[in-house]
Formats: structure tokens, C-alpha cells, sequence
């Protein structure tokens, strides 16, 4: 599940985003959510959240527990 919809993010959700910085490599943080940053219900490049590590970026993939 991708991250541009912010009805799908909770606070505690383990997710995937993608720092500031790594944006040209596309390089994914893995993390578990503290706040979500985007006020809109969606967002084309992905929900901004803050992580529990204190990382901020744009979620890209939300991880699912097979």
C-alpha cells in the first residue's frame, strides 16, 4: 500500500518514507509514525510524517504484516 492517502496512516504504524535528502536517490527510512505532518487528505508524493526516531519525510510504501 503506498503512502498518499492519509486516511490509511495512524501513529504507530510501521511505514517507509523517504528522507529530504534521499529524495534523488530514493533511498527508504524504515520507522513506526509519531505525527502526521500533511493536514490534506491526500498527497501525490506521499503523507509527510514525523517518526518515532524524530525523521521526517514523506511515507512511500506502509509495511503489512505477512
Amino acid at each position: 500500500m503506498n503512502g498518499t492517502n492519509r486516511a490509511h496512516i495512524k501513529p504507530g504504524l510501521l511505514v517507509r518514507i523517504v528522507l529530504k535528502q534521499d529524495q534523488a536517490a530514493g533511498k527508504l527510512t524504515e520507522g513506526i509514525v509519531r505525527d502526521i505532518l500533511t493536514n490534506s487528505p491526500t498527497h501525490p508524493h506521499g503523507i509527510k510524517v514525523r517518526l518515532v526516531s524524530g525523521q521526517v519525510g514523506r511515507v512511500k510504501e506502509i509495511v503489512t504484516k505477512e
